[in-house]
């Protein structure tokens, strides 16, 4: 993730606008992939980066997403009269939320989930003053899709179109609405287009895809990680019960219309979250546009915790007593915590590709090769930073299907199973430096046991030469 914030200056700094564009994945094999992950936050964090260093500037970025979260749901929260110590506990139920931690820890979505509250605040606050704040509400909600979010805006867009025409008493509030909704279809058939076709996504995710991500109810109760990233979709035990008791508070103090939209925005994408599981999701995946494309059926989870946030505040908002908010407080942060941060080496400064970065121009192949969907080639990415340079090898489930075909053909090279036909293919693809990866021939299952000594043996077999070696990485240069 943090190459893709890096893209953001580094592009910058190349006189490329285009913040958005990978110019080193898959080549030659495709054009410059889009990836519009990082390009919101891209660039304050390349300036943090280029002081402190890549690991310093993503863990400030991380814990700055808590304050980002938190504040733009209580800001929100306030603007619809919840009292400060109440909404300060509804920020707090937001940003600790288990499936926006998780998201934040190795995806983007946890911080980019904070677009959707703030595009309720600005909107908001546009009922009261400015049109000026619609246009900021608009700007926040098409940055969804525009950050490559386009599965969670399926479930935002509709949330934010319904919970205007709850709030809204004017024409002009409606219109601002619409617009505000046109604004992020467009941006998202914009990042559609440039994303998906000729894409090894463009026919849709397999329903096998979905049910191997798929969270099951087990995952809703239990506060630890019991499949992966994608499923920690814990609620809390305290949390829903105090977000239920604040849905019969908004039921019994007539806001019929904000507690049906806050109630069907917490059950929605928690049902949708158990994918496969949910015997209706086959349907769904089958008949609905937008269905086919996401393989992880939670990505609509930030708009549930946002609600349950909203309806705990709203139960909290009828006790006055200091003393109760910070035992509210007290309790959410107990009850929310899933253990999901670890402490790994950076490796900053690897030598290898400290001398890759000194040597003549050529692309670069890492071994183990890795289908481009398959998260462990993230590791390249990492050390692309240090440094830059065009390669096969890349991460991004939308790359383009030439680029897949080129590193399946590449694949036996894990093995050392070299013959003319790949020894040609990596000639052509312009390769003169492999760096091997004994960390990842050890990690992925999907490379064979015992296949680490037969790459570097032929390696050295196809005339090529050690370069320089520092912990797992070895850089080897052709002849």
């Amino acid at each position: 993730m943090g190459y893709q914030l890096w893209l953001a200056g580094h592009n910058l700094a190349r006189g490329e606008l285009r913040l958005w564009r990978d110019p080193y994945s898959f080549q030659p094999a495709a054009e410059p992939t889009s990836v519009f992950l990082g390009w919101l936050f891209g660039l304050p964090w390349s300036a943090l980066a280029a002081l402190a260093g890549p690991v310093v500037a993503w863990n400030a970025f991380v814990l700055l997403s808590y304050v980002l979260a938190g504040g733009a749901a209580c800001a929100w929260l306030r603007e619809l009269a919840v009292p400060r110590a109440a909404a300060l506990a509804g920020g707090l139920a937001f940003a600790l939320a288990p499936y926006r931690v998780a998201q934040s820890t190795g995806h983007l979505i946890g911080p980019i989930a904070v677009l959707l509250p703030l595009a309720l605040w600005t909107y908001e606050r546009g009922l009261r003053g400015s049109r000026a704040w619609w246009a900021a509400s608009a700007a926040a909600l098409a940055a969804l899709p525009l950050s490559g979010q386009l599965h969670m805006a399926l479930g935002a867009i509709p949330f934010f179109v319904v919970y205007a025409l709850a709030r809204s008493r004017t024409r002009g509030a409606v219109v601002a609405a619409a617009a505000a909704a046109l604004a992020a279809v467009a941006g998202g058939l914009a990042v559609q287009a440039a994303t998906i076709p000729g894409s090894i996504a463009e026919g849709g995710r397999s329903l096998r895809a979905v049910a191997f991500y798929s969270a099951d109810p087990l995952d809703f109760v239990v506060p630890e990680m019991r499949q992966g990233l994608e499923q920690v979709v814990f609620l809390g035990w305290a949390t829903p019960l105090l977000a239920l008791a604040g849905f019969a508070l908004l039921v019994r103090s007539r806001r019929y219309a904000l507690a049906a939209v806050l109630s069907l925005a917490a059950v929605v994408p928690v049902l949708l979250a158990l994918g496969t599981n949910l015997p209706t999701y086959e349907l769904l995946w089958r008949h609905v546009p937008g269905f086919g494309y996401p393989r992880v059926p939670a990505r609509l989870m930030p708009i549930a915790v946002l609600a349950l946030a909203a309806l705990v505040a709203f139960c909290l908002a009828r006790f006055r007593s200091p003393r109760v908010a910070l035992l509210a407080l007290l309790l959410l942060a107990v009850d929310l915590r899933v253990p999901l941060y670890g402490v790994s080496a950076a490796d900053e400064g690897n030598a290898a590709y400290a001398a890759l970065a000194e040597r003549p121009p050529g692309r670069v192949l890492e071994l183990p090769v890795f289908t481009p969907e398959r998260h462990y080639a993230g590791v390249y990415l990492y050390y692309r930073m240090q440094a830059p340079r065009e390669g096969p090898s890349g991460y991004l489930t939308v790359a383009p299907v030439e680029a897949a075909d080129v590193l399946r053909r590449l694949r036996p090279l894990n093995c050392g199973r070299w013959g003319a036909a790949r020894a040609r293919l990596v000639a052509d693809l312009g390769v003169r430096y492999v760096a091997v990866h004994s960390g990842l021939y050890a990690a992925s299952p999907l490379v064979r046991a015992g296949c680490y000594a037969p790459a570097v043996d032929a390696l050295r077999l196809q005339g090529f030469r050690e370069v320089a070696s520092d912990g797992a990485v070895t850089l080897f240069a052709a002849p």
